[in-house]
This record gives structure tokens, sequence and C-alpha cells, in this order.
């Protein structure tokens, strides 16, 4: 292209602006930043905190905020090549970065933060280690997405100047993975519980059993991983945590804030054990594949004999029978067994979907299983179809289906966690498109995971009978992380916002923009996320 004389005059004065805007200093505000869960309030003064290789982490208060500045040494150095020292320190520095547990502060939810950020000096402050934790997630989303990724970065490391003060608005924020259909390993569990403690999810429910596959060593009945666990959705390969490695997942959540909740559903999807021991069976017929048989009479004398193996995807055909005592033997030996090595105050006995299983038959084994439960210590929690059942305060309903089941439960007294599978569900495809996922509640976009809340999704309901929030992905359809990140990603990060955010001073038309800008720390992260239509993403 060629210019005149004029068109020179002209373009001078463009050069020279576009030259003070390149040297100019930019305000950083966070507001503008891609803050999931979005905090409960945000003020910026428009300068910025420089991380730098001398930079100190000083921390105040117990061990375990010891680790918590470790952790956040651990996540800054990858990216930054510093080693960030780690110190104790009484009395806030002049600079650097300080983690202060303090139970006088003005922020008395025990899970929430304040976050202030000067040129010098970032604080966290929080009554207790888990809101230090949770501020750490949200200053990891306040520096650019190189800080994200797996190998040395060559950027300038700016944090924006102001204050965040922020807690939760639920206390149950959680997402379920199903290990039963098929099996995920301890490092799998492990980058999943990584990826949730982000978004300061704070529950991970695993599902350790089903017709498919029993995924738990019980020591008192081997058969169950040996044989029961041996095969998978489809015919592949199944898997099992021995209870050591399951005491390191649980370990291994702690570090992250996270509570571990086992699941062994009864008294249906329980095939897995029928098939490992004749004795518990009392006449079920596995379905072929795609096709559900009822069950048929109870054999309740010598001829017992095991199922075969399931890898089909028919539900609601399995049963114990309440005529066999050892059901309920095998039952007290299951529970007692995983209560003993999970520290956590819940354990989960599934209970839904048990067609096969007569309905007063199907009451006396929730309230057996009440008792059982709570002899181990334990707070039980079953699906919403337990509310048929004689369950009280003491118990907590997990609503996925039917909401005269979730008003029943709050009749009777009992906490809701909301998981509605027409929502909630993270198994369920996109679209008509997806290749991954099934669709027999809905195909949930990523808009219509978000625009919901849970205080009115069933009116009847009000907000002091709601825990919070949960998000099942069953796997049916997946095997692998990055099928199961396909299916989490980005509808989880919008969960955790339900759970955590106000409802008001939220919304779709601002979170899309939010979660677009949000991808580039997905993608430094490595998530195999789904890249809907439906929002903005920033490249």
């Amino acid at each position: 292209m060629r210019f005149g004389k004029t068109s020179i005059i002209y373009l001078f004065p463009v050069i020279i602006l576009s030259i003070i805007s390149c040297n100019a200093p930019t305000p950083l505000d966070p507001a503008q930043k891609n803050l999931i869960p979005k905090p409960v309030s945000v003020s910026s003064t428009g300068k910025s905190f420089t991380l730098k290789a001398d930079t100190k982490i000083y921390i105040n208060g117990s061990t375990m905020l010891k680790s918590v500045g470790d952790y956040l040494s651990e996540k800054f150095s990858t990216a930054t090549g510093f080693d960030l020292l780690v110190e104790s320190g009484d009395q806030a520095p002049a600079s650097g970065i300080y983690l202060i547990v303090d139970s006088t502060s003005n922020n008395h939810n025990p899970e929430g933060y304040e976050l202030s950020v000067s040129e010098d000096l970032i604080k966290i402050s929080s009554p207790t280690e888990a809101g230090i934790f949770y501020g750490i997630q949200t200053l990891r989303q306040l520096l650019p997405p190189e800080i994200e990724m797996p190998g040395l970065q060559n950027t300038e490391w700016k944090i924006p100047t102001g204050t965040i003060v922020d807690y939760p608005a639920y206390a149950w924020r959680g997402t379920m993975l199903d290990v039963a259909r098929h099996f995920f390993s301890v490092e799998d569990v492990k980058r999943y519980i990584d990826l949730a403690s982000y978004y300061k999810i704070n529950i991970m429910h695993l599902h350790l059993s089903d017709d498919q596959g029993w995924r738990i060593e019980i020591k008192s009945w081997p058969n169950l991983t040996t044989h029961g666990g041996s095969t998978a959705v489809g015919g592949g390969k199944g898997g099992f945590f021995t209870q050591e490695q399951y005491i390191n997942i649980i370990e291994y959540a702690k570090t992250r804030f996270i509570t571990i909740i086992p699941e062994i559903d009864l008294p249906g999807h329980i095939n897995a054990a029928l098939a490992s021991y004749g004795e518990l069976n009392g006449g079920t017929i596995v379905p072929e594949e795609g096709k559900v048989t009822p069950v048929v009479a109870p054999d309740l004398g010598s001829k017992s004999r095991p199922t075969k193996l399931y890898t089909g995807i028919a539900v609601g055909w399995s049963t114990l029978r309440v005529e066999k005592e050892v059901s309920f033997r095998f039952t007290e030996d299951v529970i007692r067994e995983i209560s003993a090595i999970t520290p956590g105050p819940y354990f989960h006995i599934g209970g839904d979907e048990a067609a096969a299983t007569k309905k007063e038959d199907y009451i006396t084994f929730i309230n057996r299983f009440k008792g059982i439960v709570k002899n181990n210590n334990k707070i039980m929690i079953g699906w919403d179809e337990i509310a048929q059942a004689a369950i009280d305060s003491s118990i907590i309903t997990q609503h996925w289906s039917s909401a005269k089941h979730a008003e029943m439960a709050v009749e009777k007294g009992s906490k809701l966690i909301m998981s509605p599978a027409k929502k909630a569900y993270l198994d369920m495809s996109y679209d008509s498109t997806s290749k991954l996922g099934l669709h027999w509640a809905a195909y949930i976009e990523v808009d219509s995971a978000y625009k919901w809340n849970l205080s009115t999704h069933i009116k009847s309901i009000d907000r002091f009978s709601i825990l919070g929030i949960e998000a099942p992905l069953w796997s049916e359809t997946i095997s692998n992380m990055d099928e199961l990140e396909y299916l989490a990603f980005p509808r989880l990060p919008g969960y955790a916002e339900i759970g955590w955010s106000p409802e008001t001073g939220r919304g779709w038309d601002e979170y899309k923009v939010r979660l677009g800008n949000h991808g580039q720390y997905m993608r430094a992260m490595g998530i195999d996320f789904y890249r809907s239509k439906l929002v903005p993403w920033r490249d």
C-alpha cells in the first residue's frame, strides 16, 4: 500500500498515540478477571503486585497451614521457575504473601476468606485452613493463565491489587464419580480431585459398586473384587481399589479439603455381589444386552447359584432378598469395613432404582440399613427413593428424580442434596451430536446446566432444607480421563458457582463471558473440555 503526504500527516498522530498507549500502565481490575466461582464482593485499586523469584510465603497458623503454604509454592513453581520459600511469621511482613488463620476474622463462615492485594503484599486470612485454601484458588485465577502451564513460562507474573471478600452460599458443593460401570485408577481420581478443588468443590462422592463391577476391597468377602470387579460395561477390563489405595485417595483429598463419601448401592444395583457369592442370590436372572428381565420367584434352597457377570447398562433388575438373613450379614460386613477406613462422617447406601424389590421389602431394607450405618457412627445418605422408609432428621436425602420423594423427605425432617438429573447430571449429552453421554433425562447444554437455582428448583422446598449441590458423573459411556473431562467441563465450574456464589448478582449473560475468558486456564491445565458454541471462548 502507498501513502501520500496527506495520509502520512493523518497517520502520524495515530502512531504516536499507539506508542503512548503501549507504554502506559494498564490498570488491572479483579472484577474483570476470570473468577469462577464468582466472589461475594470485589474492590479494585487499579495497580498490581508482581510475583518475583525472591517473594516469600509467610504463614501464621497450624501445621496444616504449613502444608497449604507448600501447596501454594508448588503450584507457582512449575510455570515461574521460582522456588518460593515458606516461613512462619507472627506478624504480617512488609512484602510477600501472608497466610493467616484468624479466628477473630469478620468473615465468620468457616470456609470464607479475605484476599487483599497491595503493590507489596498479598494477604489471605480466614477462620480456617480451608478458607485459606479457597483463597489460594482465587489467587491462582488472578494470575495470567500461563501460571497453570506444565512447563516454564516467560512472562511477568502480575496480580491486580484490591480486596476480595468471599464465602460460600451452601456448605455442600460436590461431585460424584461412578467408578463401577467403568473403573478409574487412583491417579485418575486424584486428578479429578485436583480439578474439582480448583473450583472450591468440597465433596467427592465415589459410586463404588453396581451391577457391572465391585470396586472396593472387602476383606471378609474377597470374591467381591477378585470376581465381581473383573469386568466393566462393554466387557472391558475391570479393576478395584485395595483398602490401602482407598485410604490413599482419602488422604490426598484431605490436602484439597475434600471429603470422600463412599457409596455401596443397596438393595438393587447389586449384581456384581450376586455374581461373586451365590448365597446372596435369590433368583435374579441377568438380562440380555438391551433387555430387562423381571426377577423370578426366589430360590431360597440349596440351588442358589451365582449370577453371571453383567456388562450392559440396563437398570432395576437385580436385588438382595429380604428373606435371606445373609443379605444383612453381608451388608453389615461391607459397611463396617468401609466405615472403619473412612474418616468422613457419611456413608451412602444408594437405594435408587430398586424396581425388582417389593415395596414392603424395600422399606424393610432401608430401615435396617439405617440402623447398620448408625451403629458404625456414620450419617446415612440415600437417593430420594429412601423417603418411602422411616427416615428422619438424622438421614440425608439426595434428590435426583422425584420431587414428590424430595418433599416427603423434607416433611420427615431430612435435609436435601440437590442433584436433579435434568439439570445436574454430568453424564447427560450436551446435544444430539454428542458422542459421549446419555440423554434419558435431558440434553444439558452449558447454559441449561447453569440457569437454575437450588432454592427455587422445587418450589415447595425452602432453602433451609437444602444442604447444597452435587453433580453426579455416571460412567456408562466413558472409560478414560479425556472422556471424563469432556463431560465434566465446562459444566462442573458452573455447578460449583451455583453452590458457592450468591444467587443475586450472577447470571448466564455475564457468566458465559467469564467462562469464555476462563477457557484459557482450562487449556493451560490440559483439560479436554467441550467448546460449547454458546460460550464466547477467548483464545
